[in-house]
């Protein structure tokens, strides 16, 4: 509490935030906020990032200026991201949803209409946690122009665990199956309240 109360400097972080491109837009009734960052290389290539929940853009402010700007890091030009980090519904600055049947499919599509506004043609996607699985609808409905997507903390269960496991293999169950009965807690109370 101390570190938050006397040291933290909320104002410095406010102006990294700040700097960035910010925009809102309304897609499918919702007004969607998203940060849109250019790259100054004339071919990058357009990536759809979609944070996690409960998390926000803030997530990517690091990896921002890497992928727009690859050339000031020791990379190459051609390695180069226009960005594109809309917030959730009702995440950040994008309004919460008054109805239900805003899921990861729905958010989906809400993205491809997104992109189409900005006019990229041809563009990849990345999600991690629940943007996994929104991204994962976007590879799923592909629409024209998405070459490519990338997931990471995407949760994935057998339909049967085999009999037989290798020793781990089974430190990986008994594990998932601990986080399951002990660790999961915020899963159901961020389930159950907003």
């Amino acid at each position: 509490i101390d570190y938050w109360s006397k040291k933290y400097d909320w104002r410095c972080f406010e102006s990294q935030i700040n700097k960035l491109p910010h925009f809102r837009t309304t897609i499918d009734g919702l007004g969607i906020h998203f940060i849109h960052v250019k790259s100054k290389h004339d071919n990058a290539l357009p990536l759809l990032l979609t944070h996690g929940w409960p998390g926000s853009f803030i997530e990517f402010l690091r990896t921002i200026p890497l992928l727009t700007d690859p050339t000031a890091f020791g990379g190459k030009a051609e390695d180069a991201f226009h960005v594109v980090i809309p917030s959730l519904p009702g995440f950040a600055f994008s309004d919460k949803p008054k109805e239900t049947g805003w899921n990861s499919e729905r958010i989906a599509k809400a993205w491809i209409m997104l992109m189409e506004r900005l006019d990229y043609k041809h563009w990849v996607a990345q999600g991690g946690d629940w943007g996994a699985d929104i991204t994962t609808f976007l590879g799923q409905i592909h629409p024209p122009g998405l070459l490519a997507i990338h997931l990471n903390w995407q949760f994935v269960f057998p339909e049967k665990i085999p009999e037989i496991l290798s020793h781990d293999e089974q430190r990986a169950v008994d594990a998932a199956n601990k986080f399951l009965t002990d660790g999961s807690g915020y899963f159901h109370e961020h389930s159950t309240r907003p």
